[in-house]
């Protein structure tokens, strides 16, 4: 009998289901309509070189996303509708699960379908599924962990643990943060009557589940002794990130959630502390809260928090179907048929006024001259990315063909028995990986890296008597080569500044590039 008023609801609610997935499909399409617009993403590149190094781990993550590169590279292809089809499927996804998980704690059509359409107008989920990272697959995590944790609430089934557990592991293989949130859910519950889901065999068991999935990953940290803690390390050290002031990361929460859609969340963020029905849910309400403190004291960048915003989103929707039931309203019957769809064209409005930040929808000498016109700056994440034209998540899909072909040109310019010798040597992975993925094209050998995983791989078979070097200045390296020209230029107003410095034909390096390899180590 307590399932059964679920059941009603699962019901009432069916007949919504094919809006929630148009709403879903629209933001596949839209992803697929501007997929070209500009080109292949640094970040995506470097994805694509992990892949054919497969390992349990990486410097600065662990292995799921090279493996999704890699499957995608065998099956799709390489072509950039190909690379976006994964995380722009994963963005609808999140949507129906975002729509799933307001049903389940009792909202009806117009609730269900609300959440669908916040989970689909918040700008910052269309800067991360317009890209190949492991960024569009977190929410997935993060919010099947919540959802597992939700139907364990409704029924008393502590044998979810082992569903809670699996998806849990599932998602440290894909970020690390997945434990941030994980240990933010069973805190909620800790602070919660619902702590009374923790006594059981079923946790441990479940905790065995993460544990094992997670276990090669975490053998392979200790055998490497543990990269990503050292360059989580270095960027604090180097001051690498832009810090800011909790007033300021709050509100840079409310501008990359979409800024009209705040009274939404936050209503929903309030339901969980509040609402009459929602006491046995406040452990919901408890993660957010933790997720986004932790994140603030540690500094992280703004869409760090992105992935814990569907469970408040689902509330939101379900609030503001409350709010339109309520009495008051009831007796205004004509306002609320207005307030209805207003809701739906609020978020919409929303969204459409900020798309060109966030998704390429313009040329991009129209996205410059609308950038003039916002009434606030562009966040920027990194200190690199200051006084670039263009926010770091465009101005890295520019220049990295250009950038190949010009290495090829000097490549080509030097004797076959040079070529042969010749390293090319990339500051940092975006470049590296530029160079293996389009360098085949252009008949180049395979790039070398000291940065992150690029570093592991090693320097291949190289001497360093002669090495193109891409992405840094001649001072810089003049006192390690007996030689240093500058043997072409890059010019991209749209890229960012340090990867339009010269590219460098270095002779002579003093020391042999196997005996120095250690030392060129760049984990930031």
């Amino acid at each position: 009998m307590r399932d059964a008023p679920a059941n009603t609801r699962s019901e009432t609610s069916a007949r919504l289901w094919p809006w929630v997935y148009l709403v879903a499909a629209a933001y596949f399409l839209l992803h697929f309509a501007t997929a070209t617009r500009y080109g292949y993403f640094r970040d995506a590149l470097y994805y694509l070189a992990c892949a054919e190094h497969l390992d349990w781990g990486y410097v600065d993550q662990p292995p799921l996303i090279a493996l999704v590169a890699w499957l995608v590279r065998h099956t799709l292809g390489t072509s950039l509708h190909a690379l976006l089809f994964l995380p722009a499927l994963a963005g609808a996804a999140r949507i129906v699960l975002t729509a799933a998980f307001a049903r389940e704690l009792g909202a009806k059509r117009f609730g269900v379908a609300l959440a669908a359409l916040l989970a689909a107008t918040a700008g910052v989920w269309y800067v991360i599924d317009h890209q190949l990272a492991m960024n569009s697959f977190d929410p997935l995590f993060w919010t099947g962990c919540a959802f597992v944790l939700l139907r364990m609430i409704r029924t008393h089934n502590t044998k979810l643990w082992l569903a809670f557990g699996a998806i849990a592991g599932l998602g440290l293989e894909n970020k690390y943060a997945m434990a941030v949130f994980a240990l933010a859910l069973l805190a909620g519950l800790l602070v919660t009557p619902q702590r009374k889901l923790l006594f059981t065999p079923w946790l441990v068991a479940g905790g065995g589940v993460a544990l094992l999935i997670f276990l090669p990953n975490l053998l392979w940290n200790i055998h490497h002794h543990w990269p990503f803690l050292e360059l989580m390390h270095n960027i604090r050290v180097e001051g690498k990130d832009v810090v800011l002031p909790p007033g300021a990361f709050l509100a840079q929460q409310i501008l990359i959630m979409t800024p009209l859609s705040f009274p939404f969340w936050l209503a929903g963020l309030l339901y969980y502390f509040f609402g009459a029905d929602a006491k046995r849910y406040r452990v919901f309400g408890w993660a957010f809260v933790i997720t986004i403190a932790f994140f603030l004291f540690a500094h992280g960048k703004n869409y760090y928090t992105a992935p814990a915003y569907p469970i408040v989103l689902a509330a939101g929707g379900l609030a503001a179907e409350r709010w339109l039931a309520s009495a008051w309203l009831n007796r205004r019957r004509m306002f609320r048929a207005i307030l209805k769809p207003a809701c739906f064209a609020w978020n919409v409005v929303g969204i459409l006024l900020l798309l060109p930040v966030v998704l390429p929808v313009l040329p991009v000498d129209a996205y410059l001259r609308y950038q003039q016109h916002l009434p606030f700056e562009v966040p920027r994440s990194e200190h690199t990315h200051m006084g670039a034209a263009l926010p770091q998540h465009y101005a890295d899909e520019f220049g990295w063909e250009e950038m190949v072909a010009a290495v090829a040109r000097v490549y080509h310019s030097l004797p076959p028995e040079e070529q042969s010798k010749a390293a090319i040597f990339g500051s940092n992975y975006g470049e590296a990986g530029a160079v293996d993925f389009f360098g085949p094209k252009y008949g180049l050998p395979k790039a070398i890296s000291a940065h992150q995983s690029y570093f592991l791989w090693g320097p291949r078979n190289y001497t360093g008597e002669i090495m193109i070097v891409i992405g840094t200045s001649a001072e810089d390296v003049r006192s390690k080569f007996a030689s240093v020209v500058e043997a072409a230029k890059l010019e991209n107003p749209y890229a960012l500044s340090y990867e339009t410095r010269p590219i460098l034909l270095c002779r002579g390096l003093k020391g042999s590039l196997q005996t120095l390899w250690p030392k060129l180590k760049k984990w930031i």
